[in-house]
């Protein structure tokens, strides 16, 4: 795979995975995939991740990334099992619906059939929907113009759903290990974050946010934030304090990887003060009387980058630009009515 004509993979000899990009070059002289034992990644391509974690009896399987590497992430699955004398994925957990997170589901259920599919019982609906499926084949497809131009692999959504619906607080037992779900809406209304016990190990949704770089609107980017919250703020403030609360030994966030240790303790307030300052900006937006075009233009002129370019095509960012438009107007909207 070649993005701009350059080399794009890092080879093994257990997994071939995507090399780093700039939009996620943050920190100095840190690898944000050091994960602790028995946690590893198998992402076959940028736009999203996938982690195996191995338990003492059972394997699960954090997500699966985008379709146009789907079959180069199921070997990568099927070496790292195998170099760890493992033949079977007991599970797949669903973070939530979004193309760049499950759709490489197809191929995985196809490779390990006997895989129980988990998510959100809102998730198993949306996974019901013909609409659903035709938005995911489309992002799915301009994706892989993206990432392998020309290209004609098939982006197949056969196969999209739940087996095992997982409501707040299901655990799910890999031996000496075991994994809680909690509902983590805010993201989306579908959002989950998983808790690897006794590691304290928490994988948060997208809701509690995504540490990116190079971002307009900060001085050199380097630890911004990014909240990309598509349906409400409120709830994705409340999910941010649930993940506090779980007082966590390392935290792991959707497409960055592992928060550096010494950013653990400020991690959850610097979430909320971006919040805060996104909803600023929109409230400016709002009371400057734009329209909707105006304010998408105005979003994505702060927001988008050459970076984040080499991570979604610009009309996936689009689309989530336009959720969080109307999710910051329902929040400025809320704190108006209650006279906060």
């Amino acid at each position: 795979m070649t993005i701009n004509g350059c080399n794009d993979r890092v080879e093994s000899s257990v997994v071939d995975l995507p090399r780093d990009i700039k939009l996620f070059d943050v920190f100095d002289d840190y690898d944000r995939f050091a994960f602790p034992e028995a946690v590893y990644r198998v992402t076959g391509g940028h736009g999203g991740e996938a982690i195996l974690i191995c338990g003492s009896e059972k394997t699960a399987l954090l997500d699966c990334g985008m379709a146009y590497c789907a079959q180069i992430t199921v070997q990568n699955v099927l070496n790292r099992l195998a170099a760890l004398g493992r033949q079977r994925l007991d599970y797949i957990l669903l973070s939530h619906s979004h193309y760049d997170h499950i759709g490489a589901l197809p191929w995985m259920r196809e490779s390990f059939p006997g895989a129980v599919v988990c998510g959100s019982e809102h998730c198993a609906h949306i996974l019901k929907r013909p609409g659903a499926h035709a938005l995911m084949k489309e992002l799915g497809e301009d994706a892989l113009q993206l990432y392998e131009p020309g290209s004609t692999k098939e982006i197949r959504v056969d196969g999209l759903g739940v087996d095992r619906v997982l409501r707040d607080g299901d655990v799910i037992s890999l031996g000496e290990q075991r994994v809680t779900a909690f509902e983590t809406p805010g993201h989306t209304d579908c959002s989950m974050s998983f808790f690897l016990q006794p590691q304290g190990l928490l994988f948060t949704s997208e809701s509690t946010g995504i540490i990116e770089g190079k971002v307009g609107g900060t001085p050199d980017g380097r630890g911004y934030i990014h909240t990309p919250v598509l349906k409400d703020f409120h709830q994705a403030l409340q999910s941010m304090e649930k993940c506090r609360a779980l007082h966590p030994a390392a935290v792991c966030l959707p497409h960055f990887g592992m928060v550096p240790p010494g950013m653990l303790d400020r991690y959850w307030d610097d979430f909320a003060e971006e919040c805060e300052s996104k909803i600023a900006f929109a409230r400016l937006l709002k009371d400057g009387g734009l329209s909707d075009e105006e304010m998408l233009d105005r979003y994505a002129a702060r927001y988008w980058t050459t970076y984040k370019a080499m991570e979604q095509p610009k009309e996936a960012f689009l689309i989530n630009s336009k959720h969080i438009l109307r999710a910051l107007m329902k929040e400025i909207d809320r704190r108006d009515n209650s006279g906060i």
